[in-house]
């Protein structure tokens, strides 16, 4: 294997992972441990990989806090964007909405509406919504679990989602900029998210300023493709005029 093609599988296997091992990087390039090490060693300079003892992680630029960390951040911007997205739905409409710690606190919001359907890979969101007893029907999409962020995942959940029409996709995302469009750091994320806006009639999506200009690996979706995007303050100019320039609406509730 060539050197630019080793080291190209070496920081997919690393970014699809999160955390990969000396041992099992060499294992699967087939390659020396100490070659590995070279690898990893030009690779953080270049700011692809970050080595750390007996492998490599994704670089601190491009990882997501654990999900009970991002609950205790920016939680009054959170709460103004869920309160400000909340009053966008209406009684007998059908929402997807994808696991976060934003929709969460939407999804708290949006329990004080009546009759909704809601279509969730989010165990917490499925509870938030349920027990607010407001004639609401929650569907919990099934597949693999994951403890750590209370979600499903997987090609199990993408399968399900396809059963369902909704009249919007609610989502988060790990990062937003002009030129990448909407993009999520975890590839099994970024999939239920596509899943939920392939069988959405509109995308709503939903971002604190910390996103914008960020970098994630995975794609969600173009800027062109949203329809309302929240904010807790101003959005960028050129993110702006690419929404609008989709037919879709920037909303910020410190403006009004």
């Amino acid at each position: 294997m060539r050197l630019h093609e080793r080291q190209a599988k070496l920081v997919e296997i690393v970014r699809k992972e999160e955390r990969a091992s000396v041992e099992r990087l060499a294992a699967v390039l087939g390659a020396s441990r100490e070659t590995v090490r070279r690898d990893l060693t030009q690779l953080t300079k270049e700011g692809k990989v970050q080595k750390v003892h007996g492998g490599a992680v994704m670089p601190s630029v491009m990882a997501e806090p654990a999900f009970q960390q991002r609950l205790s951040e920016n939680v009054s911007a959170k709460m103004a964007i869920a309160k400000a997205a909340a009053a966008l739905f209406r009684p007998g409409e059908a929402l997807f909405i994808d696991t976060g710690s934003t929709t969460l606190f939407f999804a708290e919001e949006l329990a004080q509406l009546r009759g909704l359907t809601i279509i969730t890979n989010s165990t917490e969101i499925a509870r938030t919504i349920d027990k607010a007893n407001n004639g609401h029907r929650v569907f919990l999409l099934g597949g693999e679990y994951s403890a750590g962020n209370s979600q499903t995942f997987g090609t199990m959940v993408t399968a399900q989602i396809q059963a369902f029409r909704a009249h919007h996709a609610v989502l988060t995302v790990g990062a937003l900029n002009r030129r990448t469009g909407a993009m999520d750091y975890n590839i099994e994320e970024a999939q239920v998210a596509r899943a939920m806006i392939a069988q959405s009639e509109k995308v709503t999506l939903l971002a604190d300023q910390s996103k914008f200009g960020k970098l994630a690996s995975f794609e969600v979706c173009a800027l062109k493709q949203i329809d309302n995007l929240v904010c807790d303050g101003p959005v960028p100019e050129d993110v702006r005029d690419a929404i609008e320039a989709g037919g879709g609406t920037c909303y910020d509730p410190t403006s009004a």
